[in-house]
């Protein structure tokens, strides 16, 4: 790691995990100048940890600056914002549903913030939920009468709403976020039959701790295939293996079940090489390298680079861009429904709403880059796949 990234997980440990006594730690820090705080600033940024290295520097005086101070000092001030917006609105949430007797099961980070020493320690863009499929219809018509949400997007696996507070929700309707026949995942399927009442007589549901944790991984490796998945996933594997009590036999039969047992095992090593202290390993390197250039969402260049393998070659991964497949686009039009011979048409439609969007410079920009990408780098991409059992 380079002094940077060894700092800055030193710091996020520091606030998360109590760590802030190891003398490695205060040596690594003491030695900060303003050019590699500002460094430090831009990636944790990046990856939307500034309020915790912030948290960090300001508790143990490592900073003298005024203006220093005064930029993470506004950076925890947006975190703590940011999760009593979002801790409002899910209680509105879980209320309204309850009242209309929908059952429902909170996800990913209104779960997470629980296992964090303080709830605004783990931001949150948006609030996730899951209803039943059967459910969605219903449950979306009655936060729009009751709490004036506004949206409906329908995607793959969930349904995008707005509260007039400006809190994004996605109203999920699976936990599987592709209808590709090859993603489908029969661990995420059986949720509701694993998930139990929150209380007795309670309309929200949870996840088994095992289930909860499969979830995470998968959730990971998704976003890790389409251009990265950041830094935050993995502080959170971190928190989950340390702060809740698995079955370990029950959640390695899931990931047996469900193909990540690799990933996961290579996740949890470079868990512990960011915020425990371990060792790299060639392929956490591997993994490092290819998750702190992207931030948050991850780049795309990495998204060419695992599509290119997972397509078969730049020809094909080109001919996919260009050509959704039937199933794809019905999806966005359902009115394609039983008439594939009107697929170019709607492949021609697509392209112009993609045009009048503003997509027609990123679809330049993802080919060109599909272009100039050297058999070294697809190879490279090809076995780290291969060893995260992700080329399926």
């Amino acid at each position: 790691m380079t002094n940077t990234v060894s700092v800055m997980m030193s710091l996020i440990a520091d606030t998360v995990l109590g760590t802030a006594g190891r003398p490695e730690s205060q040596t690594a820090k003491a030695a900060l100048t303003d050019e590699e705080l500002q460094k430090l600033d831009r990636l944790s940024d990046a990856h939307d940890l500034s309020h915790l290295v912030g948290s960090a520097l300001l508790s143990q005086e490592l900073i003298r600056d005024e203006e220093w101070k005064a930029r993470f000092k506004k950076q925890i001030m947006k975190a703590v914002f940011r999760c009593e917006k979002n801790e409002f609105e899910l209680e509105r949430l879980k209320e309204t549903l309850s009242r209309a007797q929908i059952p429902f099961v909170p996800l990913k980070g209104s779960v997470l913030r629980a296992y964090y020493p303080e709830p605004w320690m783990r931001t949150s863009c948006d609030i996730d939920i899951l209803v039943h499929e059967e459910d969605l219809e219903r449950a979306g018509a009655v936060l729009c009468e009751k709490l004036s949400y506004q949206g409906g997007e329908k995607n793959y696996h969930d349904v995008a709403f707005y509260a007039p507070g400006g809190v994004h929700l996605e109203l999920h309707y699976t936990l599987c976020e592709s209808k590709a026949e090859k993603d489908f995942d029969p661990v995420l399927e059986s949720a509701w039959e694993r998930a139990f009442p929150a209380c007795e007589g309670s309309f929200e549901q949870i996840l088994p701790d095992e289930l909860f944790y499969y979830y995470h991984l998968a959730h990971m490796a998704k976003h890790f295939e389409i251009g990265g998945c950041g830094v935050r996933p993995f502080l959170d594997l971190f928190v989950l293996c340390h702060k809740v009590p698995h079955d370990k036999e029950k959640r390695n039969a899931l990931l047996e079940e469900g193909g990540l047992s690799a990933f996961a095992g290579a996740s949890e090593q470079l868990s512990k090489v960011w915020f425990g202290g371990a060792g790299h390993t060639a392929l956490t390197r591997q993994m490092e390298a290819y998750l702190l250039g992207g931030g948050v969402y991850g780049t795309t260049s990495n998204r060419v680079s695992v599509q290119q393998v997972k397509r078969g070659g730049k020809i094909r991964y080109a001919l996919s861009r260009i050509w959704l497949p039937y199933d794809s686009l019905k999806f966005h039009y359902p009115s394609l429904e039983g008439k594939r011979f009107l697929l170019p048409f709607y492949e021609i439609r697509r392209w112009c709403k993609l045009i009048f969007r503003g997509g027609a410079r990123r679809g330049i920009n993802e080919m060109h880059l599909n272009a100039t990408a050297t058999k070294e780098a697809q190879s490279r991409t090809a076995q780290m796949l291969s060893e995260l059992g992700l080329n399926r």
